[in-house]
């Protein structure tokens, strides 16, 4: 029985059609998407350049920089990277260039490099509302300047932020695709592979900078705890790159605090909260177009 192809979920990509030759009226230059095999003319490519290039930008962001919006961007592109890659392994081309068997082992790395991003984003996802559900009990502790419950909550969110901090080292070590796999690769193969390389290199570097940010800040981990397992020098970098709103709050220091003191700890924590629920918004959408990019992937096999 014949396999059958894996049906995306998400757009198709149309291209413009062409002049008939009948027309009176003058052929105009159009700068149109082609449909040629993928090459360094490509729109796509180029287009993915720009955005790898943008990332890259976002990423060496200075510590003070790096909010929770700044966080949402990162994941905002990281998104329109994939959808943009995507759509090049939809173009027939790329189907035709990449499905002889010399690729076969190449496109069989590639699904298990994204079938891990989309494991550890699953995981991500589970954490984060995890994460939400936590915070907004210890809020409720907060009012009630409940000390005991305050510590009940510090220690389970300690131990949540924890597992997210787990999910960097398990993106660090996706690798990256080899030559070697492609076999004989001609320039315009060798330059898809590349662009390939770079949108993984590029998704390792923001997924470092999300898990990071939130498992290394003062408002979900006891202070003790922060980088207790890495060296001095390991635990200086993790610190650095947390993110700005949530080394504002730090619950080991709310207790025996004033009325007026817990009162703007609470709208702190509010605030907060609704920082959370964006970043779980925007993971949710990057997740989902890792999914897509890995179903394209698999009907380069399936097709």
């Amino acid at each position: 029985m014949a396999p059958k192809m894996v049906t995306n979920f998400r757009r198709s990509l149309s291209f413009p059609n062409q002049p008939s030759n009948n027309s009176s009226k003058p052929r105009k230059t159009l700068h149109v998407r082609s449909t040629s095999l993928p090459c360094r003319s490509h729109p796509i490519i180029s287009q993915l350049r720009d955005e790898i290039s943008e990332l890259n930008s976002w990423s060496a962001a200075d510590t003070a920089s790096r909010t929770s919006a700044w966080l949402c961007d990162g994941l905002r592109c990281l998104k329109t990277v994939h959808e943009s890659l995507d759509d090049l392994l939809q173009l027939p081309q790329t189907r035709e260039s990449l499905r002889g068997g010399e690729y076969s082992s190449l496109i069989e790395k590639l699904l298990e490099d994204f079938l891990r991003f989309v494991d550890v984003y699953g995981m991500f996802q589970t954490l984060v509302l995890r994460l939400k559900e936590e915070y907004s009990a210890a809020q409720i502790a907060v009012r009630r300047k409940d000390d005991s419950e305050i510590a009940v909550h510090l220690k389970n969110l300690s131990k949540i932020a924890k597992e997210i901090g787990k999910l960097t080292s398990n993106v660090l070590s996706i690798g990256k695709l080899s030559m070697a796999s492609a076999g004989g690769a001609s320039d315009d193969e060798a330059e898809l592979i590349e662009v390939i390389n770079d949108v993984l290199k590029v998704t390792v570097s923001v997924s470092g900078l999300l898990f990071g940010g939130l498992s290394n800040s003062p408002a979900f981990r006891r202070q003790s705890c922060i980088g207790l397992s890495f060296g001095k020098k390991t635990k200086n970098v993790k610190i650095e790159i947390g993110i700005r709103e949530f080394q504002e709050i730090n619950l080991e220091k709310l207790r025996k605090k004033t009325e007026e003191e817990v009162k703007m700890a609470s709208k702190k924590m509010h605030e907060m909260e609704d920082c959370i629920v964006e970043i779980d918004g925007c993971g949710e959408r990057s997740f989902r177009s890792l999914i897509n990019t890995r179903v394209s992937l698999l009907n380069l096999l399936t097709q």
